[in-house]
C-alpha cells in the first residue's frame, strides 16, 4: 500500500470511527430507553440493566455501518476536495480509478468487521440476550419486591408490599387474585416471607403469609368468604401463569446451521424457508453493502469535479442513490420469501451499488481524458 492510499485510509478510518460512535449512541440510547422501563420497572437492578444494553450492541452496530461507512467516505472526500488535495493528485496523473483504491481498501476492511458481527457475534450476543430474557422470566421474587408500589406481574392480579425490612420480611402485603372472574380472591397479611422451593428443580419460591386474612367472593350468590389464618403458604408461579416456551430468532442462529439444518432451524424457529434463505444469504449481503455504500459515496463526489461552490450537488447526489440501494434491498427480500429459489436477488442491491459506483468511476475518467486541440481536429 502506498503513501498515499495510507494516509487516505487513515483519514477513512478516523471518521468512520467518529460517525459509527454517534449512530451507535443515538440507536443504543433508543433501545435503553425501553429496556430501562421494563427492566427497572420489573425491579431488575441497574447491572442486568447495563448487561442486556451491551448484548444489544453487536446488532445496533451491524445496522449503523453501511451509514457510518458512507458517511465517513462523503466527508472525507468532500474535504479533500475542498482544500485542493484531490485536485493536485489528480494533476500528478492519480485517475479517478486509483484514486478509488483506498476506498476499496477501506471497503473491504469495513466488510470484514461486518462478517464479524454478522456470522459471530450478533447470534452469539441475541442467543445470550434471549437466554438471559428467559432467566429474568424464572426469577419471579425481583418482579415482586418493589416497596410502595402497586404492581400487576399478570393480567388480573394485584401485589403490592408496603416495605421490606433488613430480615427480608415483607410488611403489610396485599394480594389480589381476580382472574376467576366466578370467585376473585384477596389476600392481607401483616408480614410475609419469601421461601425457597427446595422440591422444584426450577427454583421456584413460595409465599408464607403470617397473620392475615383471606377472603373469596362468589359471584353468583354474591357470598363473601372469609378466613384468618396465622400462616398461609403462595405459590408465586401461579402469578404469572403457565410458561410459554422460549422464543428463538432465525437470527440466533449460527449460519453454519442455517446452511445444513433447514428442516431442524424451520422446526426450532417456526419460520418458512424463505426466511431461513434470506437471513444465511443476507449475513453475506450486508458486508458487501458496505463496500457498495463506500464506492458510491466516494464516486459520487468524483462525477462533478472541482467547484469552488463545493460539492453540496453531488453528496446529495450520493445520498438519493444510496436511499434507491437500500430500496432495491427491502424490494428484493419478499420474492425471496415467497420463494426461495429466487435466493440471488438478495444481492441486487450490493451488485447495483458496485455498479453504479463503477460506473460513475468510469464516467469521472472519461470527463477528465484530454482533449484534441480544436485546429488538429479540423486539420484532420
Amino acid at each position: 500500500m502506498s503513501r498515499f492510499d495510507r494516509y487516505i485510509l487513515s483519514q477513512f478510518m478516523v471518521l468512520f470511527g467518529f460517525f459509527s460512535l454517534v449512530l451507535v449512541s443515538i440507536y443504543w440510547i433508543n433501545q435503553a430507553v425501553r429496556l430501562f422501563d421494563s427492566l427497572i420497572g420489573d425491579g431488575q437492578s441497574a447491572w442486568v440493566f447495563l448487561e442486556f444494553t451491551a448484548l444489544t450492541l453487536p446488532n445496533v452496530i451491524r445496522i449503523t455501518l453501511p451509514m457510518a461507512s458512507f458517511a465517513a467516505v462523503v466527508y472525507v472526500t468532500n474535504r479533500l476536495s475542498s482544500e485542493s488535495e484531490l485536485v493536485v493528485m489528480q494533476s500528478t496523473g492519480f485517475s479517478p480509478w486509483r484514486l478509488a483504491r483506498p476506498v476499496l481498501w477501506f471497503g473491504l476492511f469495513v466488510g470484514l468487521f461486518m462478517s464479524v458481527m454478522t456470522h459471530l457475534l450478533v447470534p452469539a450476543s441475541m442467543t445470550q440476550l434471549q437466554h438471559r430474557q428467559d432467566d429474568l422470566e424464572r426469577n419471579f421474587t425481583a418482579r415482586l419486591l418493589t416497596e410502595g408500589t402497586f404492581l400487576h406481574p399478570a393480567a388480573g392480579v394485584t401485589f403490592y408490599i408496603r416495605s421490606i425490612e433488613p430480615d427480608g420480611a415483607l410488611t403489610d402485603v396485599f394480594l389480589s387474585d381476580r382472574r376467576n372472574p366466578e370467585s376473585p380472591q384477596t389476600f392481607t397479611a401483616a408480614k410475609a416471607y419469601l421461601v425457597a422451593d427446595r422440591a422444584s428443580a426450577e427454583g421456584s419460591a413460595k409465599l408464607v403469609m403470617v397473620d392475615g386474612l383471606a377472603q373469596t367472593l362468589r359471584t353468583d350468590s354474591q357470598r363473601l368468604f372469609t378466613t384468618h389464618f396465622q400462616d398461609f403458604t403462595y405459590d408465586i408461579e401461579r402469578l404469572f401463569g403457565a410458561r410459554t416456551a422460549s422464543f428463538v430468532h432465525v437470527r440466533y442462529l449460527s449460519t453454519w446451521q442455517l446452511f445444513t439444518q433447514e428442516d431442524a432451524v424451520m422446526k426450532l424457529t417456526g419460520a418458512s424457508l424463505g426466511d431461513v434463505v434470506v437471513e444465511r444469504h443476507e449475513r453475506f449481503e450486508q458486508p458487501l453493502m458496505c463496500m457498495a455504500a463506500a464506492l458510491i459515496g466516494f464516486a459520487a463526489l468524483l462525477v462533478g469535479g472541482f467547484s469552488r461552490f463545493g460539492v453540496w450537488r453531488q453528496i446529495v447526489l450520493a445520498i438519493v442513490l444510496l436511499l434507491v440501494i437500500k430500496g432495491i434491498e427491502g424490494a428484493a427480500f419478499d420474492p425471496v420469501r415467497r420463494d426461495p429459489t429466487l435466493w440471488p436477488l438478495v444481492y441486487a442491491a450490493p451488485v447495483a451499488g458496485l455498479l453504479i459506483g463503477s460506473a460513475m468511476l468510469w464516467w469521472a475518467s472519461r470527463a477528465r481524458r484530454p482533449r484534441k486541440p480544436r485546429d488538429a481536429e479540423v486539420a484532420a
